[in-house]
């Protein structure tokens, strides 16, 4: 069978299935070598090294989150991106802090950004406020991001198995919000940590859109009078 030809495209996504499956710490120019089959040099004909390779996984990161302002208004485009982003996150936890960290950022994440920008400008946000809009909504993400991926509390039967473990070593009646939120919330059945997100999400984007509505015009209050006259 013939050999297929490397290049950087089969670098990058040989990385890409490393790095989800152990994490950075997994990602060696030794073992994608030897993943791809070949020497590690045989790999710096397509990737400078390992930052360029960082910034080659972070640009497919990024081009995987669903963003389409065309087919509706900024909040429904901003809501599908943020959940969308949220998803791919945790296909691809190692990325978390790498997203916006990247000093040669690849086509993909400047078009994200970029198209991100155009939809609330176009939306009839000034500069400042998609500043704010754009500062918030990535903050919420990677951090509900980074919480979920380190958070203890599973999902189904999982979670309720992690939540019974944690009430046998912390007892109830010493901890009582903490067993409330735990056997009346998170012990339902269906809960998943993952709906969280959702509604916090739609308290910034009411927020961004209540602070972005025009503002109306104060009903005019009655002149006053000038001083030592009388109503006629």
């Amino acid at each position: 069978m013939a050999r297929r030809i490397l290049n950087r495209d089969r670098v990058l996504q040989a990385g890409l299935v490393l790095a989800d499956q152990g994490g950075l710490e997994a990602l060696t120019m030794r073992k994608l070598g030897e993943a791809l089959g070949v020497e590690a040099m045989s790999l710096y004909n397509h990737v400078a090294g390992k930052e360029d390779l960082l910034d080659g996984l972070v640009d497919i990161v990024f081009s995987e989150i669903d963003l389409d302002c065309s087919r509706g208004a900024w909040k429904i485009a901003m809501r599908r991106r943020a959940i969308s982003a949220r998803e791919v996150l945790e296909r691809h936890r190692w990325g978390i802090g790498l997203m916006e960290s990247r000093l040669n950022p690849g086509p993909a994440t400047l078009g994200h950004h970029d198209a991100v920008l155009r939809c609330l400008r176009e939306a009839g946000f000034s500069i400042a406020m998609a500043a704010h809009a754009y500062s918030a909504i990535d903050s919420y993400i990677y951090g509900f991001a980074l919480q979920q991926s380190t958070v203890a509390v599973g999902t189904g039967e999982r979670g309720v198995e992690m939540v019974e473990a944690f009430l046998r070593q912390f007892p109830a009646d010493r901890y009582p919000h903490l067993a409330e939120m735990a056997t009346k919330h998170v012990m339902k059945p269906g809960y998943d940590y993952a709906k969280e997100f959702e509604f916090g999400l739609e308290l910034i984007l009411d927020g961004l859109e209540k602070a972005t509505a025009p503002k109306t015009t104060a009903a005019a209050t009655p002149s006053r009078r000038p001083r030592g006259t009388r109503p006629s």
